[in-house]
């Protein structure tokens, strides 16, 4: 026992002060979260404590789902999930096939294509909200009035206003600010394949395409993976951006997260957890399975 705590000792003291800090504030802050979400706190008075707190179980949760509107946000939330998943990937991994060939200036358009990442959400939303705007015609500006200026008027339309792609079309500024960061993991998995690899691939027969799709793409899909659930996770818990762009009382471009919040402006404290939670155990979907493939390779290796 003695020696066992000489050992163990010192490295737990070491981690203690990250322990308690994360167990505090983060699943202790979690932990109060569900706890409010399962309370009829929905007044300003009984946040002051002015009203007593009764518990509701899920009766919140229930509410939420069988709500129309919180319906449509869950389907905001998917419509700009895939448009965002399949712009950043296909992009990212275009530019990253392109840098990957020997060509002149390859540090200039690296730094250029991993700019907009370092462009918080917010700065690039004031100016999207610009390009975007619904203005056509005469009164056109943005994009509208550079398809006007080069005769394609038929591409203008009311963007993030529009009832039926108002929402794809936020995740057109999203894609544009991380594309980058996919393009450099893809980049890395290219630059991380050996150079003989490839050789005796050509020197087996295979034609560019066959070397890509059996030798190349394989070595990918990790970083394919990766780039998913971190992409993944990060448009799911969409906000700064759609709110720099549009409003909150905007119903096209409603998702959860905005639902969050105008709950929370108007005091209702427990529908503003019950949509926090909920967010949670989505996210917790798609990260916990990749977390546990992870592990299970670790141990394999």
């Amino acid at each position: 026992m003695i020696q066992s705590a000489r050992r163990w000792g010192p490295p737990l003291l070491l981690v203690a002060p990250s322990l308690i800090l994360v167990g505090v504030f983060v699943y202790g802050l979690i932990g109060i979260n569900f706890a409010t979400s399962t309370t009829d706190m929905h007044k300003a008075a009984q946040s002051t404590g002015q009203a007593p707190v009764t518990r509701v179980g899920l009766q919140n949760y229930l509410d939420l789902l069988a709500s129309p509107e919180f319906q449509h946000s869950l389907m905001n939330l998917l419509i700009y999930t895939v448009v965002f998943l399949v712009g950043t990937m296909v992009v990212g991994f275009v530019w990253a096939w392109l840098l990957d060939k020997p060509i002149k200036g390859e540090g200039f358009f690296r730094a250029v294509y991993l700019f907009p990442m370092a462009v918080s959400f917010v700065a690039s939303g004031v100016v999207w909200r610009w390009l975007l705007n619904s203005n056509q015609d005469e009164k056109a500006s943005g994009l509208n009035r550079l398809f006007q200026m080069i005769g394609l008027d038929a591409l203008q339309n009311n963007w993030w206003n529009n009832v039926t792609f108002g929402i794809a079309a936020i995740a057109i500024p999203a894609i544009w600010q991380l594309s980058g960061y996919v393009m450099a993991l893809f980049l890395a998995g290219f630059r991380g394949i050996p150079e003989e690899l490839r050789e005796a691939a050509r020197i087996d027969g295979a034609n560019e395409w066959k070397l890509y799709r059996y030798v190349l793409f394989p070595q990918l899909t990790p970083i394919a993976l990766s780039a998913l659930i971190i992409v993944g996770h990060m448009s799911l818990k969409a906000f700064d951006l759609i709110m720099s762009i549009s409003k909150p009382s905007n119903y096209q471009t409603k998702v959860p997260a905005v639902d969050m919040y105008v709950f929370k402006s108007s005091f209702d404290y427990a529908n503003a957890a019950a949509v926090g939670a909920i967010l949670l155990v989505i996210v917790a979907f798609v990260i916990v399975p990749y977390l546990i493939s992870l592990n299970r390779k670790e141990k394999i290796r």
